[in-house]
């Protein structure tokens, strides 16, 4: 899992660089699913989701993710919506399907 997420950051800051951020977005959805248990790992991908969102100039996604930032800190390791892709476009609260390849490396 570890190795999985990795992969997913660094596919999202390559796509962040290159100011692709439907692509930068997509691997921090991704890295998410894997994150949201690891209270660290989870609030580091709503900042990056934050951060893609103010180069983006998406105010929606800047103002669903400070939300979702403190909810990280405070419940990650209570409960969380599995499979939940943490933008802000979707309910943070909404369980989604995990992507199949991903599924044996989430609880």
């Amino acid at each position: 899992m570890d190795e999985a997420y990795e992969q997913e950051v660094e596919r999202a800051d390559r796509a962040l660089r290159r100011a692709d951020f439907e692509t930068a977005l997509r691997h921090l959805e991704r890295a998410h699913v894997l994150a949201q248990r690891m209270t660290g790992r989870h609030t580091f991908i709503h900042w990056r989701m934050l951060v893609a969102g103010l180069r983006r100039g998406d105010v929606r996604e800047v103002v669903g993710q400070v939300p979702r930032i403190v909810a990280s800190i405070l419940f990650s390791r209570l409960w969380v919506p599995r499979g939940n892709s943490g933008r802000a476009r979707v309910n943070a609260l909404k369980p989604m399907p995990v992507p199949d390849d991903l599924r044996h490396l989430v609880p």
